[in-house]
């Protein structure tokens, strides 16, 4: 091929390219335009709502939340083929967070976002932990939960296990420590049993071992909102607030005092989530 047509070949190229470039820019011109596109933003101040950064103070974080924006391409598409504006096809995605916890694993997450009206119960399963009749209780009553679980436990108790059908399951510990090789092993062992990665660490609180730890493996840390104890209905009445985390021992008295403490937080307005929905940035659908 000669010099002359490979500067043929080029020249038509780019003339191709500018062709498309003008014709594309020629098209949106038409579409910013067009009586249904500048309704389409005429109404955005409706709609679009900001999104909220995580909140961070020191060594702790609670999540943010997603925002909301018109997508004007697809909604345009839509009501074009429809051939009217029409509010009800205005198509919407979110926005995230610029602060996220999504890859903040070096602070303790004490909350959900404060805008949730919900609430997560947590469980700590460890030793001798007999979780079967709590397990019943929140069966009965469609609750969901977070159960972590200690993995030695785990090893031990593989049928109790597979009987937590409605909760998150994560790893708590290995027989009460926290060294690598073994609390990782019991992690990839649940991740296999589940078919799920594990996501959280669970902190009674601001533990430099814990959060080193589960910061290497990506893993976010909690410390819970409220740690109940024994008397549970009370502990939890005097402190319940928006997107509470929830500790909740595994005891005798829990079984007695759960469904009255159930029936009270419902009555207060508030729903029950797995702490990963409820530590979710994205929008609640």
């Amino acid at each position: 091929m000669t010099k002359k047509n490979i500067s043929q070949i080029v020249g038509v190229t780019l003339l191709l390219l500018f062709s498309f470039y003008y014709t594309d820019k020629s098209i949106d011109i038409i579409r910013q335009t067009d009586p249904i596109m500048k309704q389409i933003k005429e109404s955005s101040t409706r709609y679009e709502q900001k999104a909220v950064d995580a909140k961070i103070s020191d060594k702790t974080i609670i999540p943010g939340i997603s925002g909301t924006d018109i997508d004007y391409k697809e909604s345009y598409k839509k009501m074009k083929k429809y051939g009217a504006y029409n509010e009800s096809l205005t198509v919407f995605k979110e926005t995230k967070p610029t602060i996220s916890i999504e890859d903040t694993y070096d602070k303790f997450i004490v909350s959900g976002n404060e805008e949730k009206k919900s609430v997560a119960l947590v469980f700590k399963v460890e030793n001798n932990a007999n979780i079967t009749n709590i397990n019943n209780i929140l069966l009965e009553k469609s609750i969901p939960s977070t159960m972590f679980l200690d993995g030695l436990w785990l090893e031990n108790n593989l049928e109790t296990v597979k009987n937590l059908e409605n909760a998150e399951l994560e790893i708590l510990s290995y027989n009460s420590t926290y060294q690598e090789v073994y609390f990782s092993s019991a992690i990839n062992y649940l991740n296999n049993i589940t078919g799920k990665s594990s996501k959280y660490c669970y902190a009674d609180y601001d533990s430099k071992e814990v959060i080193e730890l589960c910061s290497k493996l990506k893993l976010h840390t909690i410390v819970p909102t409220i740690k109940a104890g024994n008397y549970l209905y009370k502990d939890i009445k005097n402190k319940l607030e928006n997107a509470s985390i929830i500790s909740i021992p595994v005891n005798s008295s829990t079984e007695i005092e759960l469904p009255t403490v159930i029936d009270y937080i419902k009555s207060r307005g508030y729903t029950f989530k797995t702490l990963d929905e409820l530590l979710s940035e994205r929008l609640d659908k």
